[in-house]
């Protein structure tokens, strides 16, 4: 395998425990480089590329950098994607640069700070843009991020991409942006329950694609399914397998447990609510405001905390805290992850010792800011058909005019 086949080449910024990654590796986007500053995540990335069936291809070629995005230097830096292409990678092409780039200064959960927020990257994003020249550009982030308030800061990132006249966030002066050959092909939100995620997770997404590549082509957006995938669908399985040890000691703990799964599966099932992350200043995991903690309870799950999992139960004894409250159950760190879209195999990382962190707090935080993978198969799967149908190319090579 070489640079000279068609492979859908692709890198991602802030790329967090992997869900934007998993989705692009579904649509057939191969990486080459996955960006991440947070120490956990970055391990997380790295043990399911070592281990994980599907993905020798990155395993070869693909480096996963614990740094952050700021300090990222595409062009020069890289070192397994040198072995695919025999040389640096060149300028115009790449196939994809995407990136979740972080949420808080657009979330409504915030204090939308916008472009005066030191953790938007959105400019970041546009230099690397700018530097590799891919043939298609991905940017996720929440849905605040098309509020009336930012209409200004996003008509600034499309003049950077195509071209117009946009005001300048650091002088606020208006000034026209020659753009860097791109069409916007949208910013759209899409609900990730009408993409097989069993959650309430709408996210903005911005798709621009290369006018070299695009030509007379159209992207067109995912379809929405018309059925979701409800809670008690997702997890019956598994929350039946936590049970099933305690159903088969007999006695009282049986009785316990066959009352705590009746409650359980008693429920009607429904979408739940948006998983949250949680801040690193703000104590341990659970699964949101207390809105959403209502909304859990409807469900049949107690929000107040994160199960142990099962091993941990066991050697613990924390059936009681875990399972057998009239609450309902917790959810384990990988039941949170199937609701957030994540391949049930998909192992997370989260060392106790490092920064005195729970190792499941560590884990459930990369779950809860993670993007549903689902949602980004579904719209990489409609990038790479505009990509195959224009076949392999270095985009920008007449530049003049753009």
């Amino acid at each position: 395998m070489g640079a000279s086949d068609h492979t859908l080449t692709s890198i991602e910024i802030c790329a967090g425990a992997g869900g934007q990654a998993i989705g692009l590796h579904q649509a057939g986007f191969r990486h080459l480089a996955l960006v991440e500053i947070d120490q956990h995540a970055a391990a997380t990335l790295r043990r399911n590329v070592e281990y994980r069936d599907g993905w020798e291809f990155e395993r070869k070629y693909c480096d996963i950098i614990h740094n952050d995005v700021n300090d990222f230097k595409p062009m020069v830096e890289l070192e397994k994607p040198l072995e695919y292409f025999k040389r640096p990678l060149q300028r115009g092409e790449l196939s994809l640069l995407a990136g979740g780039v972080p949420c808080p200064p657009f979330s409504h959960a915030g204090k939308q700070l916008g472009k005066d927020d030191e953790r938007d990257l959105f400019p970041r994003m546009l230099d690397l843009v700018d530097e590799v020249l891919p043939h298609a550009v991905m940017i996720e982030n929440v849905r605040g991020i098309k509020d009336d308030k930012f209409e200004e800061y996003r008509t600034w990132v499309e003049a950077r991409l195509q071209g117009g006249d946009a005001v300048d966030p650091e002088t606020g002066i208006e000034r026209f942006y020659k753009g860097a050959g791109y069409k916007v092909c949208g910013w759209r939100v899409l609900e990730a329950s009408t993409f097989g995620v069993p959650q309430l997770r709408p996210r903005a997404i911005l798709v621009a694609i290369h006018k070299d590549v695009l030509g007379d082509q159209v992207f067109q957006w995912p379809v929405p399914q018309e059925t979701a995938w409800t809670v008690r669908e997702a997890l019956d399985e598994t929350m039946t397998a936590r049970y099933q040890p305690f159903l088969d000691q007999g006695g009282e703990v049986k009785i316990k447990a066959q009352e705590a799964l009746a409650r359980w599966q008693g429920k009607s099932g429904g979408i739940a609510p948006t998983l949250v992350g949680g801040s690193k200043k703000h104590g341990g995991a659970d699964l949101g405001p207390s809105r959403a903690k209502a909304a859990w309870k409807q469900l049949g799950v107690n929000a107040l905390g994160v199960a142990n999992s099962p091993v941990e139960c066991k050697k613990k004894q924390s059936e009681d805290r875990d399972l057998f409250r009239p609450e309902g159950p917790m959810l384990t760190v990988k039941q949170a992850a199937i609701i957030q879209g994540f391949p049930a195999e998909w192992d997370f990382e989260g060392d106790p010792e490092l920064e005195k962190t729970p190792g499941k707090t560590a884990q459930y935080r990369q779950v809860g800011n993670a993007f549903p993978p689902p949602v980004a198969r579904a719209v990489g799967e409609e990038i790479a058909k505009v990509l195959r149908v224009a076949g392999p190319m270095t985009v920008g090579e007449r530049e003049d005019g753009i």
